[in-house]
């Protein structure tokens, strides 16, 4: 992997956090994985190691959980 990947669920902690982690990496350099809009990459997020939203899994595959938006199993449901 050579981007790092964010991942959120669309709430406006989570858009927040989307600016400021294309501000500081830069677009060019992250993935961006809407949870509520792209279901199919839940099971990839968990597999990540993902446990809540937004969060910022690395190229080296470290999870930084950034703040908290909404857990994985809330978007399940």
């Amino acid at each position: 992997m050579n981007k790092s990947i964010f991942y959120h669920a669309g709430c406006p902690v989570c858009v927040s956090a989307e600016q400021d982690i294309i501000s500081l990496i830069g677009e060019q350099n992250v993935q961006i994985i809407h949870l509520g809009e792209q279901q199919d990459q839940i099971q990839v997020a968990e597999t990540a190691g993902l446990k809540s939203v937004p969060a910022l899994l690395t190229p080296n595959g470290n999870v930084l959980h950034i703040n908290f938006g909404a857990s994985i199993e809330d978007l399940k449901n």
